[in-house]
């Protein structure tokens, strides 16, 4: 991967719908050159997918918490195992397993507060494996990337 790859990344990263038109242009580069290095960027799973970047507000789930979850070690469910039911509830967009003080750290979306409230308290602290949960609410989104 060299700088060139890179800037055509970085165009992608801006707008995924740009054509290989626009981003040779943008870049400097003949639009056959463009196309064969997003073909080999994808190959090599450099780029994992083509997608698009939503406004939650505008589907209604303007409020965006992250939960941090403790895991409670025991015969019945591994923390990976546990990491992959979580993702699973409506509403988890994202799940990772961390090191530190937590286990999990997810980011959740909803409508309110007692959208999220209720994913926490209904779903999440039932689930087995799962410990303390805190909940960090998001005031405003500074940067954000997929």
């Amino acid at each position: 991967m060299d700088e060139k790859d890179l800037m055509i990344l970085e165009k992608l990263k801006e707008n995924a719908r740009k054509t290989v038109n626009e981003i040779a242009k943008e870049v400097g580069l003949p639009r056959t050159t463009v196309g064969e290095r997003i073909k080999r960027l994808a190959k090599e799973g450099v780029i994992k997918k083509f997608t698009t970047m939503l406004n939650y507000e505008k589907l209604g789930k303007p409020v965006t918490a992250f939960v941090l979850v403790s895991f409670l070690p025991n015969p019945k469910i591994s923390q990976r195992e546990l990491a992959r039911e979580i993702a699973r509830i409506k509403n988890v967009y994202e799940v990772y397993i961390i090191a530190g003080e937590w286990d999990l750290l997810l980011k959740v979306r909803g409508k309110d507060m007692e959208e999220i409230g209720q994913l926490i308290l209904d779903k999440l602290r039932s689930m087995e494996g799962v410990g303390k949960t805190v909940t960090c609410t998001c005031f405003s989104v500074v940067k954000e990337e997929l």
